[in-house]
């Protein structure tokens, strides 16, 4: 098979390449150097980012971001106090009902990540 010589090919091919090269350029330099976990942490968590934490706080807590009704279960996502340590929570309250809203949100979309939404009766 004789292949011809198409202009509009070959300008398609070499965006296809220098696009290419620009993805894995940086991921492969990351992996060499031992960051990449740091980029996928980056890298935004698909289907938790704008979960209705409201929501599963009202079916959690009656919406309560201060919920601390000695069930053993905290602030208004109701985290035991193993998983607000291991998603990074103390490092803005001892524990989540000491927490913001927004303060608990965050921590609940790196929990989400660790362990899925699975953590949450009402997700």
């Amino acid at each position: 098979m004789m292949w011809s010589h198409n202009p509009e090919t070959t300008q398609r091919g070499a965006l296809v390449r220098r696009s290419v090269r620009a993805v894995l350029v940086p991921v492969t330099t990351a992996i060499a150097l031992g960051t990449a976990p740091a980029l996928a942490s980056a890298a935004p968590s698909p289907g938790h980012r704008g979960t209705d934490w409201d929501a599963i706080a009202a079916c959690e807590s009656s919406g309560n971001w201060r919920a601390n009704t000695g069930n053993g279960h905290y602030g208004g996502l109701q985290f035991k106090p193993s998983s607000w340590a291991a998603a990074g929570g103390l490092k803005y309250a001892p524990r989540a009902d000491l927490a913001t809203r927004a303060e608990q949100i965050a921590v609940a979309e790196r929990l989400a990540e660790i362990q899925g939404m699975s953590a949450w009766a009402c997700a």
